[in-house]
C-alpha cells in the first residue's frame, strides 16, 4: 500500500501549476512498468504533462527503465552528484520524509528522490513527499521561479 500523503500533498502553489520536477530513486533493474506505476501513483490527479524534468543521482543515470521513461514521455533527465544532494540536505530542509537507510548505505545520502526533485526544480518546494512503491521512490517539486521554464525546452545534459 502506498505511503500516507504528506501534508503538502494537496497544496500545489497556483503559480507552479504548470511546471513540476520529478525526483526518482529506484532499485537496479526495475522495469518501465514499475516506474510508470509509481509516477502515476505519486502524481494522483495531476497530469503527467505538468512534469517538465525528471531527476536522479548520477549513479542511476544509466538505469534502462529511467531512460525509457524519459524517452517515452519526452522528458529531460537531470542527474546530480552525491555531493550536490548532500549540500542541499545541509543547506535546507530537503527531506519531508524520514531518511532512507538504503540511500545512506549505498550512496551516503539521506535521500534520493526528494533532494533530486528540489535540485531539478531550482530549489522549488516539494509539493508531494516521497512515495515508495515496488522498488521505486518518487517525489515532486514545483519549478521555481516559473520564469526559468525556458531552460527546460530542450533536453538537459547530465551534470
Amino acid at each position: 500500500m502506498p505511503d500516507a500523503p504528506a501534508p503538502a500533498d494537496n497544496a500545489l502553489p497556483q503559480a507552479a501549476a504548470l511546471a513540476l520536477a520529478l525526483g526518482i530513486g529506484c532499485r537496479s533493474g526495475v522495469t518501465l512498468a514499475q516506474i510508470e506505476a509509481a509516477v502515476q501513483a505519486r502524481l494522483g490527479e495531476w497530469p503527467l504533462a505538468m512534469v517538465k524534468v525528471l531527476a536522479t543521482l548520477d549513479a542511476k543515470a544509466a538505469e534502462p527503465a529511467l531512460r525509457a521513461f524519459c524517452a517515452a514521455h519526452a522528458l529531460p533527465l537531470r542527474t546530480f552528484t552525491r555531493e550536490q544532494v548532500a549540500t542541499l540536505e545541509i543547506a535546507a530542509d530537503a527531506l519531508l520524509s524520514a531518511p532512507s537507510t538504503a540511500a545512506q548505505a549505498r550512496f551516503g545520502v539521506a535521500g534520493v528522490c526528494e533532494p533530486c526533485a528540489r535540485l531539478a526544480a531550482d530549489g522549488g518546494p516539494l509539493v508531494r513527499a516521497k512515495l515508495a512503491l515496488d522498488g521505486v521512490t518518487v517525489a515532486i517539486a514545483a519549478l521555481a521561479p516559473i520564469t526559468r521554464l525556458a531552460a527546460f525546452t530542450t533536453p538537459l545534459t547530465d551534470n
